[in-house]
């Protein structure tokens, strides 16, 4: 028996499958690996990011219903960058509004968050010192 220790795909549940799209798109620029009318795969250098529509959802993860996305947020998921000033000016100038920073963390790194249009939190961090 194998331990589950590698992140194959991500999978986030999303209010509007063609708005969502549009912003990963836009934002990351990632490759669709496939699409359809309730889902689009996105390729994270290697992990995969389903972006799937929330309706579709409770089958995946029965018997725990399916959260609103005003239900708060649940997850932050956070890609290590080397410059996050220059990357926050990148995420303005293509329509990000940030939710916090760029900010200096005591654990040693520089943050900066912005949620998507479903209210998914993603923070770009890099190392500091």
């Amino acid at each position: 028996m194998s331990v589950p220790s590698a992140i194959e795909v991500v999978t986030l549940f999303v209010d509007d499958i063609t708005q969502a799209m549009t912003f990963y798109e836009s934002v990351f620029q990632s490759k669709v690996m496939g699409r359809d009318e309730v889902s689009c795969l996105l390729d994270f250098g290697g992990i995969a990011v389903n972006l799937l529509q929330r309706s579709e959802a409770p089958e995946l993860i029965e018997p725990l219903p399916v959260a609103p996305a005003t239900a708060g947020s649940h997850v932050l998921l956070t890609i290590k960058v080397t410059d996050v000033d220059a990357t926050c000016a990148m995420l303005q100038d293509r329509g990000v509004r940030l939710l916090n920073g760029p900010v200096d963390r005591p654990w040693g790194r520089r943050t900066a968050a912005f949620a998507d249009p479903s209210g998914h939190v993603w923070e770009v961090a890099q190392e500091l010192g």
